[in-house]
């Protein structure tokens, strides 16, 4: 057996062959993260949503991997994100496309391992709408149990105040990234007369102003 070594044991991309036959059984939960490529603001970084699904991952399995026999797989790094389109260095899928991903992926996982337990961890707002249908078409097509988290949506305590609505790549996304990734957020690159207004959210956020 894997000794208890937090998350790097339970990474299942650092398995040898062999080991996926003999650590993971049906009762396994294989853990997903999908995120997304898109315009994050001026401050934040593209993958913004696929760290927070990496992380929050990798936190979930260091807490209750032993527990429940959670598995992290390799993230998707790519979501429906055409709502940013208009912003250079977003990628997006198209409805289909990411359908067929999220088929082919999780065929080819349920060929190659055991385990017949999926968690989708969704970083991206965007796909929360497609996901839902998605997984009772995946388990109605190869019996096995699926769910969704979004950890976004955990956290009420990061919620805005009434002067700054909380919105994308606001004040939520950026605490959880100053936790997650500090290096990786710039609030520097935020305008000198920045202030936490609904106003200013609004027209650097909602109104695409990355000028």
């Amino acid at each position: 057996m894997i000794p208890n070594g937090g998350p790097v044991a339970r990474q299942f991309g650092r398995l040898a062959a062999l080991a996926v036959l003999t650590e993971l059984t049906a009762e396994s939960v294989l853990c997903l993260p999908i995120g997304s490529h898109e315009q994050h603001g001026p401050h934040l970084p593209l993958n913004t949503d696929t760290v927070i699904a990496e992380q929050f991952t990798r936190l979930l399995i260091e807490r209750y991997g032993e527990q429940h026999d959670l598995w992290a797989l390799p993230a998707v790094p790519y979501g429906l994100s055409l709502e940013h389109a208009w912003s250079p260095g977003t990628v997006s899928l198209r409805i289909a496309s990411f359908m067929s991903l999220l088929e082919a992926v999780v065929t080819e996982y349920l060929r190659a391992t055991p385990a017949r337990r999926l968690l989708i961890v969704n970083g991206h707002g965007g796909n929360r709408g497609i996901l839902e249908p998605a997984l009772y078409e995946l388990e109605r097509t190869h019996a096995l149990s699926a769910c969704v988290i979004h950890p976004t949506s955990l956290s009420p305590g990061l919620a805005a105040s009434r002067t700054a609505p909380e919105v994308h790549a606001g004040i939520r996304e950026t605490a959880m990234m100053l936790e997650l990734a500090p290096d990786d957020v710039h609030l520097h690159r935020l305008p000198a007369d920045f202030t936490a207004s609904g106003s200013d959210v609004q027209r650097l956020v909602m109104e695409r102003g990355t000028t």
